[in-house]
């Protein structure tokens, strides 16, 4: 058998265990407060929000882990979402997202990926930004719109965020995201922390995790016929 090649045994069984995983997640309202995520536990979650895929691998996201008992209290006041997991989850995440300037095709943000973290040549560098320009000013057409601009950059967040609460379940770990929050006093909250650099950064979205005090109820969603459209 080739190398990396699995038996069809192996895949169906891991196809299960995923399905199984998804049947596990759900979003966790209140939080063990006595059980906490190992480090070595947490830090896989996060490794698998840091391999995520983001449009032209530009990674608009910092993920923030706040443990700090007293701030999570001062978030509680304006996250109305996030009431009983504030308090209870075993980490809790903000992940924040790059503002539009960083996001431009010109910003030094772009290009310090395309040269320091992609590695491109310049050639290929001066390729990607034309693409990239060309992309936000007429094919998306959103770089006229900062607010669009952001929602954009946010919505790849959601693609880390959804990886990591997979992962999590794959373990065992219980998560919950969160959106239910006052985006400009969460910020306030997080500059006058020093957390935030408002220059670059704003809120996206929150998550927590940890694990469940309380079994959920079954699991409801619409049936494939209703979901799904096959164009042959």
């Amino acid at each position: 058998m080739n190398k990396g090649v699995h038996p069809l045994s192996d895949l169906e069984g891991k196809k299960n265990e995923i399905l199984s995983a998804f049947q596990f997640r759900h979003a966790t309202k209140e939080f063990d407060p006595d059980k906490k995520i190992s480090d070595a536990d947490f830090q896989y979650i996060i490794e698998t929000g840091r391999l995520s895929p983001s449009s032209f691998g530009f990674e608009p996201w910092k993920f923030v882990m706040v443990q700090n008992k007293d701030i999570r209290a001062k978030l509680a006041e304006y996250a109305s979402g996030a009431r009983k997991q504030l308090p209870t989850a075993s980490h809790f995440m903000i992940i924040l997202s790059r503002l539009p300037k960083d996001m431009v095709a010109g910003s030094d943000y772009i290009r310090r990926m395309m040269v320091d973290v992609q590695q491109l040549s310049p050639e290929t560098v001066q390729g990607k930004q034309a693409v990239y320009d060309h992309f936000l000013k007429t094919g998306f057409a959103i770089e006229d719109d900062p607010r669009v601009m952001f929602e954009w950059a946010c919505r790849q967040t959601y693609l880390a965020l959804g990886n990591m609460m997979t992962a999590a379940a794959m373990i065992g770990i219980d998560s919950c995201p969160i959106e239910g929050f006052n985006r400009e006093k969460i910020s306030d909250v997080l500059v006058a922390e020093g957390i935030m650099d408002p220059e670059h950064y704003g809120v996206s979205v929150m998550a927590a995790f940890g694990y469940r005090l309380h079994d959920p109820a079954e699991k409801t969603r619409r049936c494939a016929q209703e979901v799904v459209a096959w164009v042959e």
